[in-house]
């Protein structure tokens, strides 16, 4: 039976929600701390890496726990609700930091909230993705939903990029410090109700039936699927590019981009590479797979990335009196992040009838903990990136006040560090994104003739038992 309507949307409304609070955790937690709290740049740096390689060893154990469960509500939804719940309460936390806190203080407060945030959002992210090859068919199904799944994603990250700077001044009236409080709680209370929403009209449907492998086997399997292995790999590249720059981009302009009203173009510059990223998911990449297969999209994403960091590179060494000229690299960017995402998460949801098909289990779970794990590793390494870089070129900016926004902060940068900034968020993108290139080409080899020949042998094997 297919998804009916009402079962995609719901669906998709649970993404909204989930990359809401991962695009406010992933953008904003570096500045928090560090700009308005005043925690050491590479202090925050080191918490947000530690706590990913922490992920390393928790993100497959979820997919494990979530294997084993068994209820009368299937063995993904409750880890959905629980995850859920327990992520926004920490979510809360997170951005609530005590005033009376500093020194280690604070930074005990941040890492063991950071870790939580991280735990908690496993429990629920594992069990959202790995629903998608238990409750579709394969094919065309599987990309479509994973594509709804994806753009409806894309949206609650386009939200948060659009909307946080403005809700945070607005809610806060002035006072950062209050505006994210705030504003973390209104995330993570829409968080709770999308989720909902999605728990209720969701139900996966049976699966291969399987013996429960222990953690020695399940590592064994993960290693043994070289192509989930080939898309990880791929997934942290090409995520490292776009958090080190989404990271820095709010130092961009307010160092860089400079004037008394870079906050306002700050936020026009996020409008409009939000809309792209949307654009891209629910039309550009529908309109381009019509033309060529998802192999040759990728390649087509990549190589835009790559031009509109290289003409981002270029425009900075201009005037750039007009944000609006900054629109053109933006649309490569952003388009181009939008189409990947929905891209990674078909080419992973496709390695799991190949791990099936290669060691007799379907390891929808631990397959698709792979992908939380790497999207945690990814924004961690770039934050580290990131802090390195505002700790080498000193760069601060600490609790804007009003009296300040009206200052063109960028007067009294150097022109050194101008540009060890633009090439941090432009060039080591495009380098990471090159080897990206490469490393795909090299190792990826489920091409659709492919994926059709191994759900032909999955049929068959099933219809000979």
């Amino acid at each position: 039976m297919k998804l009916s309507g009402r079962e995609k949307i719901s669906y998709g409304i649970g993404a909204v929600g989930k990359d809401m609070v991962y695009m406010l955790s992933a953008s904003y937690i570096l500045y928090y701390y560090q700009d308005i709290l005043g925690v050491n740049a590479v202090a925050m740096g080191v918490i947000l890496l530690v706590a990913r390689v922490f992920d390393a060893f928790n993100d497959p154990l979820m997919g494990i726990v979530v294997a084993k469960t068994q209820t009368k509500w299937g063995k993904f939804r409750p880890w959905l609700m629980i995850g859920t719940v327990t992520n926004a309460v920490i979510l809360f936390i997170m951005f609530s930091a005590p005033p009376a806190l500093s020194g280690s203080g604070l930074v005990a407060y941040a890492a063991v909230s950071y870790i939580l945030w991280g735990v908690t959002y496993t429990m629920m992210d594992i069990p959202y993705w790995s629903m998608i090859p238990a409750f579709t068919k394969g094919g065309r199904e599987r990309e479509g939903l994973t594509t709804l799944a994806r753009s409806a994603a894309g949206v609650g990250s386009a939200v948060i990029t659009i909307v946080t700077m403005l809700a945070v001044q607005t809610m806060g009236q002035g006072d950062e410090r209050t505006g994210f409080q705030r504003f973390a709680l209104l995330v993570a209370v829409l968080f709770i109700v999308f989720v909902t929403i999605t728990c209720i009209n969701i139900k996966e449907k049976s699966t291969v039936n399987m013996e429960s492998p222990s953690v020695l086997q399940m590592f064994r399997a993960l290693i043994q699927n070289d192509q989930a292995m080939a898309i990880v790999v791929t997934i942290v590249l090409v995520n490292c590019a776009v958090y080190i720059t989404s990271n820095l981009v709010i130092y961009f302009f307010k160092y860089d981009f400079g004037g008394t009203t870079w906050f306002n173009s700050y936020t026009i510059f996020n409008i409009f590479g939000g809309a792209m990223q949307i654009l891209a998911m629910m039309l550009f990449y529908p309109i381009l797979r019509r033309f060529i297969d998802s192999i040759r999209v990728f390649y087509v994403c990549l190589i835009m990335a790559i031009a509109g960091y290289v003409a981002l590179f270029g425009l900075t060494f201009t005037s750039m009196k007009q944000v609006y000229v900054l629109f053109i690299p933006a649309f490569f960017i952003f388009s181009a992040n939008g189409m990947l995402q929905v891209l990674t998460t078909v080419y992973l949801a496709n390695t799991v009838d190949y791990g099936e098909l290669k060691n007799n289990r379907r390891d929808e779970s631990v397959i698709f903990s792979m992908q939380t794990f790497v999207v945690k590793l990814s924004s961690g390494i770039a934050a580290f990136v990131a802090s390195l870089c505002l700790n080498i070129f000193s760069l601060k900016s600490g609790d804007t006040t009003e009296a300040e926004k009206a200052l063109d902060l960028s007067a009294g940068v150097s022109a050194s560090a101008k540009l060890g900034l633009r090439m941090t968020m432009t060039i080591l993108p495009v380098v990471g994104l090159f080897v990206a290139i490469l490393w795909f080409k090299k190792k990826y080899i489920l091409t659709e003739e492919k994926l059709a020949e191994i759900s032909g042998q999955l049929r068959n094997g099933q219809e000979h038992q």
